[in-house]
């Protein structure tokens, strides 16, 4: 029995760790958002900027992304590599660079990216929206879907689209905790209809292609 108290209380601890640091993400997020905003900066420079800096600089050099997040190195040092790096960037971007590091939060660096990603869809009214297919869907069908789905999302459907040919009636959509399956066909009309006709006619030949080799 103590062995597991003391395992949820573990559970508990970190769990509640996660969400403070979800949090805090969020916090940075919003302050470099208005940041943005009150200079009048393109927040599409912005995010290309962070973009950038996280593939050139710390995904391309794992070390130098230890190095800004170490706290045995002095917030000085970490300010001359953020200058000497940043030459050419905007100064909302420098200076929110420099606030992470003087206040040692250069490890949350993805995850404030993550939470700026979601306010500003937030802000532009983008929900996200999940879709799994049984087969590839092109641009078209996917412009035939946003214009269905968003009256039902109530904002700019975001999609980011998996292809799963075990996926059961052709289509999955996923909006935040919600699942939407094939049922809703009446809702989604034409768009759904011709994802799941081109999903049976895939799984068709498959099995006329099975079945010939068989024979062969």
């Amino acid at each position: 029995m103590k062995k597991n108290v003391e395992q949820d209380a573990q559970y508990a601890a970190e769990l509640y760790a996660d969400a403070t640091r979800e949090k805090l993400a969020e916090i940075y997020a919003a302050a470099l958002l208005r940041a943005c905003e009150s200079t009048r900066e393109s927040f599409a420079d912005l995010w290309e900027e962070y973009d950038s800096f996280l593939v050139e600089a710390c995904d391309a050099h794992p070390k130098f992304e230890a190095i800004l997040a170490s706290a045995s190195v002095p917030v000085e040092e970490k300010y001359r590599i953020i200058d000497s790096l940043c030459a050419t960037t905007t100064r909302v971007f420098r200076n929110f660079l420099k606030t992470l590091a003087r206040r040692g939060r250069m490890d949350m660096l993805r995850a404030i990216r993550v939470a700026c990603r979601r306010l500003d869809d937030e802000r532009r009214g983008r929900v996200p929206v999940t879709i799994t297919s049984a087969v590839p869907l092109d641009a078209a069908t996917l412009a035939k879907l946003s214009a269905r789905l968003t009256a039902l999302v109530g904002g700019e459907p975001k999609f980011t689209v998996v292809v799963d040919p075990k996926v059961i009636g052709g289509i999955v959509v996923r909006v935040g905790d919600v699942v939407y399956d094939a049922s809703i066909a009446t809702q989604l009309n034409t768009a759904l209809q011709e994802i799941i006709d081109r999903s049976a006619h895939e799984i068709q030949s498959r099995r006329d292609s099975f079945r010939n080799s068989e024979g062969n």
